[in-house]
């Protein structure tokens, strides 16, 4: 059996710091509580209101750019010319530059799988809920494993020239080295933001990057036979 609350009367109107207490109101005062704004709201209904006014705006812009602008198509297909090169759309374009690089297997069923694998596994890991840098606990330990994992990476891309994965990678690893490098002192603010962003900001930050450079160079740089060309030679 729990053990009973105990009321105790107090003058005191800060909610946070006794939480539990009996007040006495007169006719004519009303109960005064002070309180601070915490950086976090409730998911119902502050973040979903906020989401669903965001899906309508977006929604209203859409509508407004395809009444005054038409949408870039081709002329119909023909069976008989198909154009060279064949692209997917834009979506789908980071998976049509990884299949110049790698065999269809790997590029269209192993790596997607590998992504969605990831997203479903990683969750259950142990997560860092306050989301602290990752070079301010173990800093020796996770240099080490860092390092074997760039350097594993790099010297795969290197050796199988996928130059549109390997200069990204190596551009993200050395922002995450130079973030261990700093310290949460450190005079530049550019430096304390680094050293402040946990794991999960740069695992993602390097698949945004990933994925807009493949995408990028499978638009602009692809051109007949997916060879290389500058877009302003095309």
């Amino acid at each position: 059996m729990s053990e009973p609350k105990k009321y105790e009367a107090a003058l005191d109107s800060d909610s946070r710091k006794t939480p539990v207490r009996v007040a006495f109101l007169t006719r004519r005062t009303s109960p005064h509580v002070r309180t601070k704004d915490d950086a976090l709201v409730m998911t119902w209904p502050e973040t979903l209101f906020r989401a669903a006014v965001a899906v309508e705006i977006l929604a209203i812009v859409l509508v407004l750019l395809s009444l005054f602008w038409d949408a870039p198509l081709e002329e119909l297909a023909d069976p008989m010319q198909t154009p060279n090169p064949a692209k997917a759309p834009w979506y789908f374009l980071g998976l049509q530059e990884l299949l110049h690089y790698f065999p269809p297997v790997i590029a269209g069923v192993l790596i997607p799988t590998m992504v969605i694998i990831a997203l479903v596994v990683i969750p259950y890991f142990n997560i860092n809920v306050e989301a602290e840098g990752v070079w301010l606990r173990d800093k020796q330990r996770r240099m080490r494993i860092v390092a074997i994992v760039v350097g594993v990476l790099s010297v795969l891309f290197l050796v199988l020239e996928v130059w549109v994965i390997l200069i990204p990678t190596l551009l993200v690893a050395s922002f995450l080295f130079l973030a261990a490098a700093s310290t949460p002192d450190s005079p530049q603010t550019f430096r304390r933001w680094l050293v402040s962003k946990p794991l999960s900001f740069w695992i993602m930050t390097w698949f945004l990057i990933q994925a807009s450079v493949l995408t990028i160079v499978g638009t602009f740089f692809r051109g007949a036979g997916w060879i290389w060309v500058w877009p302003w030679r095309a």
